[in-house]
């Protein structure tokens, strides 16, 4: 099995269609005021790093880090597709993110992720993700759940 992971521009048909099936399983989980999906244009700006996961040059996975102004970054649009999963592409993709964000010095990386998605917040628990209260412009829901890792500044 040939696992790549690399930063790529989210504007592709394959990453396309993982985002595709990304929201559409978000909005089968939780009403539209309890997704927090970024768009694909927003998905481009300068302050999203964007990593694509091929498993024998075939996309499988996708995440991306949006840096804050306050030194830290959020996990935004981390999918896998449902027929590669157990293969460890979100492991991977999840030590991708991290080795950029201490390769930027940054002081945590946040998140928030639905409450009916125990797979995803085994993954980051797993990863030391502890809960916080919401944060940036997100407000108190009892549908999301927000974590964060700090990391020692060196």
């Amino acid at each position: 099995m040939s696992l790549t992971i690399s930063v790529e521009s989210p504007r592709q048909e394959g990453v396309i269609r993982l985002l595709d099936m990304s929201s559409a399983y978000a909005e089968s989980l939780y009403p539209p005021e309890s997704n927090h999906i970024l768009d694909l244009a927003s998905l481009e700006k300068p302050e999203v790093i964007f990593w694509v996961a091929r498993l024998e040059g075939t996309i499988v996975g996708c995440c991306a880090l949006m840096a804050a102004s306050d030194g830290t970054a959020e996990i935004k649009r981390m999918f896998v597709d449902p027929a590669a999963r157990g293969r460890s592409v979100a492991r991977k993709l999840m030590e991708t993110l991290e080795a950029a964000a201490l390769e930027r010095r940054l002081s945590a990386i946040r998140l928030e992720t639905g409450i009916y998605q125990p797979e995803a917040i085994g993954l980051y628990r797993a990863f030391g993700y502890a809960e916080i209260p919401p944060f940036g412009s997100y407000q108190p829901d009892p549908l999301s759940l927000f974590m964060e890792k700090r990391f020692t500044r060196q």
